[in-house]
Order: C-alpha cells, then structure tokens, then sequence
C-alpha cells in the first residue's frame, strides 16, 4: 500500500508500476500509453490519462496515472524508462 502521506519515490511505486505492466492490454502502456511508451510526462498528460482510464472502465489505470500525478516530472520519466525492462520481465 503506497503512504500518500510522504512524497513517493520510485522505488514506493515500482511494485504498483509492475502490477500494471503484467496486466493484459497493457503491453504498450495501456491507458497510460502517452505517459509511459512516449514519455510525455507533463501534468497536463497524465491528467489525460486519468480521464482516459476512468472512460474505458480502467481502475488499475487511474490508480496509477492519478499516483504519478504526485510525482516529480523527472520521477515519471525514470518509470517510463523502466516500463519496457519491466513488460520483458
């Protein structure tokens, strides 16, 4: 369970970011494709995927877009950059 308490790490994500990369329909990113196979990583873009997640029946989707939303715009790139390690694992 992620403490929304304190700022996230990378690490205090990882488990949830691999959750979502072995779930089926997510193998380019699903309802975070933008985010984490294009790495468009502004406010702005994972705000759109919020919305996108919530609109195609999504939970795991918005859990995860609406966590990186607390998260630095260098703390999603570095998940980015990891989601294709973790989709081959």
């Amino acid at each position: 369970m992620i403490d929304h308490d304190r700022r996230l790490t990378v690490p205090d994500v990882l488990p949830l970011i691999t959750r979502f990369a072995k779930a089926q329909g997510n193998e380019i990113g699903g309802s975070l494709h933008v985010v984490l196979d294009d790495y468009n990583v502004r406010d702005k873009d994972v705000q759109f995927c919020v919305e996108y997640a919530k609109e195609n029946d999504d939970p795991l989707g918005v859990e995860v877009a609406e966590t990186l939303l607390q998260m630095s715009r260098t703390q999603r790139l570095k998940i980015a950059g990891m989601y294709y390690d973790l989709q081959s694992k």
